[in-house]
């Protein structure tokens, strides 16, 4: 399976907020694209954290032409560098370090007006690919309109999950005190919680196998909203969404009523699960997941819901069955889409590391660059695939004590005449010629 870009996986959470519309209002698709535009980005390979109006109608209407395909980057031959005039260019940056709060706009009417270059000669596209290759391009203010918010909920079950992570209880995991995470899944339009569980953290693999529960259980949503930070970031999770056309919406920062469902479960599930919870009786982890769904799967979801008209979270969702989007043919590899890829290089005697254990792959793959593919629960690598994601075999634990007793190939020892050594006469080595000489041996005449 080929890896997908992280500039693409990035343009595609940009256009979260359209691409996950069905259907855009007059007007609709300019006001969003604003909106967009005014916000800060963890942009990859890049210490800029904003993005043009323009660059985010292209990449609209790329997705919308090409699919995911359409948001891969194409490399620019003249990447780098600047083609305006030394003088210009002394100019630009000028204008910008004077004064760093001018933009693109003021600084080519500055130029024009003073003669440096000519009128219509000076393009902003090539004022902002100079000032992002010296490092001085600014950071847009955001709007000082105020943000509008409405209550809203979604039309049927799956059309929209929330995720997010909640501070749980210390408990002796494995022998020591660790500090343990609520990673929750939320219907939007039925409460249900899709799927929920503790966890000893909040990385990107805590909150995949969730995830991975989750759709197992309850088929797959349309779009799932998520907070901001660098674990729901994660190319990996990214790349699983992408795969199952899930799309990845991120919260604004310092945000939350964004997930004010799921923040609300959240405030009930600690008065209602956490104040009964006898802490001191729990074995271990799985104790407490086993405990916390038997409590959601028993009480929560047959409970009557207040924002549902007195239906339950089961009942709103099984409502929705016969629209539920499933698994289908996906879920006989869904293992496969949630395992991760690490790229490493073939050393010349076959082998690959990973987390300091050693591996052999195909000899043939040795001096190449391949993606391992790995079972990042198990900790386990499961395979060998090349860039283009095609299987390349199998990976297997190094064993150099099995390796000593292996019998190797061995190159042609045959000449251009097809004899091999033991037929084909040759001229003795020096070294074998005075071995024979101490032993007695005589000379053949051939030699």
């Amino acid at each position: 399976m080929k890896e997908i870009d992280p500039v693409t996986l990035f343009r595609l959470s940009v256009l979260g907020p359209l691409v996950s519309r069905e259907r855009l209002a007059r007007g609709e698709l300019q006001q969003i694209i604003r909106e967009l535009a005014q916000r800060d980005y963890a942009i990859p390979g890049s210490r800029r954290r904003w993005v043009g109006e323009k660059t985010i109608e292209a990449w609209y209407y790329a997705w919308r032409r090409d699919g995911i395909e359409g948001l891969t980057p194409k490399p620019r031959h003249d990447r780098g560098v600047s083609k305006l005039p030394a003088d210009a260019q002394a100019a630009v940056v000028a204008a910008k370090c004077e004064n760093p709060r001018r933009s693109i706009r003021q600084i080519q009417q500055l130029l024009e007006s003073a003669g440096v270059v000519a009128r219509g000669t000076l393009s902003r596209s090539a004022i902002h690919r100079l000032l992002q290759q010296q490092g001085l391009s600014r950071m847009t203010g955001s709007s000082s309109v105020p943000e509008e918010h409405r209550r809203f909920v979604a039309e049927f079950a799956n059309g929209l999950w929330y995720g997010d992570v909640m501070h749980g209880p210390t408990l002796t995991v494995k022998g020591r005190r660790c500090k343990l995470y609520l990673v929750s899944l939320m219907d939007d339009a039925s409460r249900l919680i899709a799927h929920s569980a503790f966890c000893t953290g909040e990385t990107a693999l805590d909150i995949e196998g969730v995830l991975k529960q989750a759709v197992l259980k309850r088929g797959l949503p349309r779009k799932l909203v998520v907070d901001n930070g660098a674990a729901y970031r994660a190319a990996t999770l990214q790349g699983i969404c992408a795969r199952l056309d899930i799309r990845l919406i991120y919260c604004r920062p310092y945000a939350p009523e964004g997930k004010g469902k799921l923040e609300r479960w959240h405030r009930t599930f600690r008065d209602h699960f956490l104040s009964e919870l006898e802490v001191s009786r729990l074995t271990d982890l799985d104790d407490l997941n086993a405990r916390l769904w038997a409590w959601i799967e028993q009480v929560y979801h047959r409970r009557p819901h207040g924002g549902l008209d007195g239906q339950t979270p089961l009942q709103r969702y099984q409502q929705d069955l016969p629209r539920i989007r499933l698994l289908g043919q996906k879920a006989a590899g869904l293992d496969h889409l949630f395992h991760h890829r690490v790229r490493r290089k073939v050393r010349k005697d076959g082998t690959v590391s990973y987390q300091g254990q050693d591996f052999e792959v195909p000899y043939e793959l040795s001096g190449k660059t391949v993606h391992l593919v790995v079972d990042p629960h198990a900790a386990t690598v499961i395979g060998v695939e090349n860039e283009d994601g095609q299987s390349l075999g199998a990976a297997t634990p190094l064993d150099a004590v099995a390796n000593a007793h292996r019998r190797r190939r061995q190159p042609d020892s045959g000449d251009a005449t097809g004899l091999t050594a033991s037929e084909n006469p040759k001229t003795p080595n020096p070294v074998e010629l005075a071995y024979r000489h101490y032993h007695g041996q005589p000379q053949r005449e051939d030699e």
